[in-house]
């Protein structure tokens, strides 16, 4: 993708904006104990916010996956996320896709 510069903040303004409002959500959103709906919000606010690191270093992913194998490949086997945050958006991927997707199955508190 070949931004300018211009077109690059403001992508970049947007996303870190979205990552933070989703994550007040995600904080709401918990006080009505909805786990399924928090994990969801908790893993969205990651993404954006990931979204806009890729797009800052001229990365670009198509997929979900393809955002955590850039992540994965960019940023935390060279040691400037560290492995420890990569596990924990890895783990809110995990959980946002069983609490959207799973048949018979809530999430809870303690899960999240």
């Amino acid at each position: 993708m070949s931004l300018t510069q211009e077109e690059r903040a403001a992508i970049l303004s947007f996303r870190i904006e979205k990552a933070w409002n989703t994550l007040n959500e995600a904080k709401g959103i918990a006080q009505l104990q909805y786990w399924n709906a928090v994990a969801n919000r908790l893993y969205y606010a990651c993404y954006y916010v990931t979204g806009a690191l890729l797009v800052a270093n001229n990365f670009t992913a198509h997929t979900h996956s393809g955002v955590i194998d850039l992540l994965g490949i960019h940023f935390i086997k060279s040691g400037i996320i560290s492995k420890d945050a990569g596990k924990l958006y890895s783990k809110l991927y995990e959980l946002q896709q069983t609490g959207d997707y799973d048949d018979m199955f809530n999430l809870t508190q303690e899960d999240i």
